[in-house]
């Protein structure tokens, strides 16, 4: 398995080489931003697990480049600043920040952060399958099987399905696959669900599964 990617968006080149040794030396792949007129587009070129971001910065400051991060992307962030007024650590959750590290930060504290949020995160997409009454869920290629016929699913798709498979045979309630959704940085309402749920079923359709999701009026869904 490939090792997180962790973006360090920080122009002090001393903190910078800090936390490239840190985050080496911890198993994890370190990518500096060195220009800082195209932050946006380093991190949609390298699509890191992680990102950390200071808030004073030469050209836009943290709080504007999170605002856009989040235009595009659920990535976690952790904001990783010499700011720690209420006010910043406020702003930096308001605008979608995941978490807050004043500096000096405390290593020990900032890779407990950074290992929670990637586990919180990205603990559904182990390399790992889920299967139920003859159908195989690929979590690792984000694929549905039945009887060798296979359909390709969005990130939102995995994560309704893994909850469902994961509960087989019980009733999930709609709110519960929402606050699961939620806590893994999908931020899907109860109408997203249902629009996602009908995808779902078109694509299970396509492979010869019809009625594999089912309704329970006012209760939930049900495999």
């Amino acid at each position: 398995m490939k090792p997180y990617k962790i973006l360090i968006i920080e122009d002090d080149p001393v903190i910078q080489n800090e936390l490239r040794i840190l985050l080496s030396g911890n198993g994890y792949d370190a990518v500096l931003v060195k220009d800082f007129s195209a932050v946006i587009e380093v991190v949609k070129e390298e699509c890191p697990h992680l990102i950390l971001l200071d808030i004073k910065l030469p050209q836009e400051n943290g709080f504007s480049l999170c605002s856009k991060i989040r235009t595009f992307s659920n990535v976690p962030i952790i904001f990783v600043t010499s700011c720690d007024t209420d006010m910043d650590e406020l702003n930096s959750i308001m605008l979608g920040g995941d978490a807050f590290i004043t500096k000096p930060y405390n290593t020990a504290i900032l890779l407990a952060k950074i290992a929670f949020l990637l586990k919180r995160v990205y603990s559904v997409e182990q390399s790992e399958t889920l299967s139920w009454q003859g159908v195989i869920l690929h979590l690792e290629s984000s694929m549905i099987e039945y009887k060798n016929q296979q359909a390709e699913l969005t990130k939102n798709e995995v994560k309704i399905l893994y909850y469902l498979f994961k509960h087989a045979g019980k009733i999930c309630s709609r709110n519960d696959i929402v606050d699961f959704l939620w806590d893994n940085q999908l931020y899907v309402d109860d109408n997203a669900l249902s629009v996602n749920i009908n995808r779902i079923r078109d694509k299970l359709s396509s492979i010869g599964l019809n009625d594999f999701i089912r309704t329970k009026h006012r209760q939930g869904y049900t495999l």
